[in-house]
């Protein structure tokens, strides 16, 4: 082994805006960073999740391949139709896509992300 992961950093307009959003999401709380801070962190369950500001970020596009995903999260949860309202009040927005244990969605930058379930 070279190294250990450290963080998943994820570009945003707004750094703080962004990371309350996945505090909210994950439950995870902001130990680093603040209104204003080009870079914040979330820490929580043993997971570490940074926000670096991007002021000129082109956010995904999905599902078009002109401006593909990059990348996304998958989180867990136990029931879906209690999630969701929960993630849309949170400012997500539902993407097309999706099957019998997932659907996706997009955080309020762009970056699509999933709801995930044991079915």
């Amino acid at each position: 082994m070279i190294g250990q992961l450290h963080s998943v950093v994820i570009d945003a307009p707004d750094a703080h805006a962004l990371a309350g959003f996945y505090a909210g999401l994950l439950g995870m709380e902001i130990s680093k960073g603040g209104p204003g801070d080009d870079w914040v962190v979330l820490t929580g369950a043993g997971y570490r999740l940074a926000f670096q500001q991007a002021p000129d970020l082109q956010p995904p596009d999905w599902p078009d391949p002109g401006r593909p995903q990059q990348f996304h999260l998958d989180v867990r949860v136990a029931d879906i139709e209690e999630a969701e309202p929960k993630v849309l009040a949170l400012g997500a927005r539902k993407l097309p896509g999706g099957g019998g244990d997932f659907r996706v969605y997009a955080d309020p930058v762009g970056h699509p992300f999933c709801l995930v379930w044991d079915s």
